[in-house]
């Protein structure tokens, strides 16, 4: 076929419808891929959408479970502590009301706290029978006495601990530290022993050709607390070496360049910088010897002489003396007794709260 016969009209219209198709097959195509996009970004949006709505839902069910656990833990801790103040205040807030009970208030079944009537006469009684400024005054001797011989004692053995390096230091603080873990029921007899028949390197036996019997006098507590071994003084010395180990030994060297003995250093520097220990160990000691019964059963301490044996004995004597036949009834003097024997304590102890505290921080007795 010639050049000049192509029929160019049906070429090009070919071309063209050729063209077409394929253009509508591409605008097919791309609409079917949009759409398929479309369903598939929207399904996606659609999970993400439920995806936040259900983490918004766990996030308020979190939320809501944390609430709830946060009110259990509140309630489980308020009645831990209802409980723990139950147990404490319970037995103190029993004491007090009945010391105030007249004895037509404890046979009465509707009186379970307070009392109806009332009445100071059980601290009057209580009073006269403890003869209660004469004991009162003979126990703060004899307690004030202890507690000043164990401030000195036991600051020097501190003191010596915290700054002085002697062959078997570590042993002997070692011992120091075992007479706190040592119960006082395992000296009891061989304290009793040695001041049944107290000697002194065998020298009154030479002498006399026996010791000396120093059972049912205060003796043995001033001679114990005297050589270190007094009620507590092992905790004591503790704490001094504790306290003194934090005070900065520039202050000592300072003292020592200006001329300062070891013995003027120590009194008059270092002793003002460990007041809040001395407080410390003031309030234990005075506390802990007002209240020994222990130590004065052992040694028959004579219950005239100390508040203590006082009380442990007041109930058997008002009960003989005022002629009462139910126990329950001379408990109640017994009450009074023990609120006007703690209420010294606790002026003690408030009034000084705050030095106490701040001494037993620093003294490492706690965290």
């Amino acid at each position: 076929m010639a050049f000049t016969d192509f029929n160019w009209g049906a070429s090009v219209a070919m071309s063209l419808i050729s063209s077409a198709v394929i253009c509508l097959i591409l605008v097919i195509v791309s609409k079917l891929i949009s759409k398929k996009y479309f369903i598939i970004t929207r399904e996606k949006n659609m999970e993400a959408i439920k995806n936040k709505i259900m983490n918004m839902d766990e996030i308020q069910l979190k939320k809501k479970g944390r609430a709830i656990q946060s009110i259990l833990l509140g309630l489980l801790k308020l009645i831990i502590l209802v409980g723990i103040a139950y147990i404490i205040l319970g037995p103190v807030i029993t004491m007090i009301s009945h010391a105030f009970f007249t004895e037509d208030d404890l046979y009465n079944p509707v009186v379970v706290l307070f009392p109806e009537e009332g009445t100071l006469n059980n601290f009057i009684t209580a009073f006269t029978r403890m003869t209660f400024t004469k004991t009162f005054a003979s126990t703060m001797i004899y307690v004030i006495t202890l507690t000043l011989m164990q401030l000195f004692i036991c600051s020097l053995a501190g003191y010596g601990f915290a700054r002085y390096e002697f062959p078997f230091k570590k042993l002997l603080f070692g011992l120091v530290i075992l007479t706190i873990v040592i119960p006082a029921d395992a000296l009891m007899l061989p304290w009793y022993t040695q001041f049944r028949n107290f000697d002194v390197f065998g020298i009154l036996h030479l002498i006399k050709g026996s010791g000396i019997n120093l059972i049912g006098t205060k003796a043995p507590m001033y001679i114990m607390t005297l050589f270190g071994c007094g009620f507590r003084s092992g905790l004591y010395i503790y704490i001094f070496n504790q306290f003194f180990r934090g005070v900065p030994k520039e202050i000592e060297e300072a003292a020592s360049i200006d001329g300062a003995g070891p013995f003027y250093t120590y009194f008059r520097i270092m002793l003002i910088n460990t007041m809040p220990a001395i407080l410390t160990v003031s309030i234990f000691s005075l506390v802990w010897q007002y209240n020994d019964v222990f130590y004065a059963k052992i040694f028959a301490i004579k219950n005239s002489a100390l508040m203590s044996l006082r009380i442990s004995s007041l109930q058997a004597t008002i009960q003989e003396i005022e002629k009462i036949k139910d126990p329950a009834v001379a408990q109640l003097y017994l009450y009074a007794g023990i609120i006007m024997m703690i209420i010294p304590i606790i002026i003690i102890y408030v009034l000084l709260q705050k030095r106490f505290i701040e001494g037993v921080e620093r003294s490492g007795i706690v965290g």
